[in-house]
């Protein structure tokens, strides 16, 4: 969330929101479709294995197309890829990620 805090706070256009994720998604005001997409992410991430057809049915019941179904899945398994290699290796943070660490 560090590395990509100033990406996302540009992209939405609002800090409160982002922060607000940042802290914690459950209690973050969201509408009903980015409450679905951040349970479903959460899931995939934490427990892949548990994963099924009820979990896409239950974001295309909340308006997501199968394409929107598969490009959320493949962005919230890039990130999981990518922080486990990193953690995995050791990666240090980036010199100006390092204060971001520190708030």
């Amino acid at each position: 969330m560090e590395a990509h805090g100033e990406d996302f706070r540009a992209e939405v256009g609002n800090n409160v929101l982002a922060d607000q994720l940042k802290q914690d998604w459950q209690t973050a005001e969201l509408d009903d479709a980015d409450r679905a997409l951040c349970q479903w992410a959460e899931k995939l991430t934490r427990s892949p294995d548990k994963m099924n057809q009820a979990d896409v049915n239950f974001l295309r019941e909340r308006g997501f197309s199968q394409s929107a179904v598969s490009d959320a899945a493949q962005v919230v398994g890039y990130f999981n890829y990518i922080n486990r290699i990193a953690d995995g290796l050791g990666v240090d943070l980036e010199p100006e990620m390092e204060k971001w660490m520190k708030v």
